[in-house]
């Protein structure tokens, strides 16, 4: 019987995506990732080299995910508190993405991560559409594009990579209400006139 390598690595990733984000880089085992995978341990050696190089193409799988689910042409037709809104239902629906990226932090103590030449091109796309919207009057102009950027990240992550502490400051989970809010401030924040 042939083996499926495609479909063999796509269950690796995916048992591997629910394993980092449950217990990071250093806490996951390779033995649970095949395991939950219905797939040898050997398999995800031959295929990824090792549990880093898997952690590094699961991370980038799932950034290629919201890269493509929020294509940064929506920034001109959406105003910016509807595109902050939209990143805010992706990570509701994906919380699972905040988790990695804070476990790569936590890794990698602010320092130089795994592939962070491609990802910084990535983001500075979004910077010189955020740039381009300011020139168009847009976006509030008074801010660099990149603080905006990060901003608007942070408006629509903030809650679900710390939901012990929007629990404690906002009250129970009230989804629409927290995207409301985020819709509002993102708007407040950078709209121009």
């Amino acid at each position: 019987m042939a083996w499926n390598t495609e479909q063999t690595r796509r269950r690796l990733k995916e048992a591997a995506v629910v394993e980092f984000a449950e217990h990071g880089l250093s806490g996951t085992r390779v033995e649970r990732i095949a395991a939950r995978a219905g797939v040898n341990k050997e398999r995800l050696y031959n295929y990824f080299g090792d549990k880093e190089r898997l952690f590094t193409a699961v991370l980038s799988d799932e950034l290629a995910r919201i890269a493509a689910a929020l294509p940064l042409q929506s920034l001109s037709v959406d105003d910016i508190g509807e595109y902050a809104g939209r990143h805010f239902d992706y990570h509701v629906a994906n919380p699972h993405l905040i988790r990695l990226l804070q476990w790569e932090a936590l890794e990698h103590g602010g320092g130089p991560v795994p592939e962070e030449e491609g990802r910084t091109v990535h983001y500075q796309a979004k910077v010189e559409a955020f740039r381009a919207a300011q020139e168009r009057g847009v976006l509030v102009d008074s801010a660099r594009a990149a603080d905006l950027v990060f901003m608007i990240m942070a408006l629509t992550s903030w809650w679900l990579a710390v939901p012990q502490v929007a629990r404690m400051v906002t009250g129970e989970a009230d989804l629409a209400q927290r995207r409301a809010a985020v819709v509002e401030a993102a708007r407040r924040l950078a709209q121009a006139g």
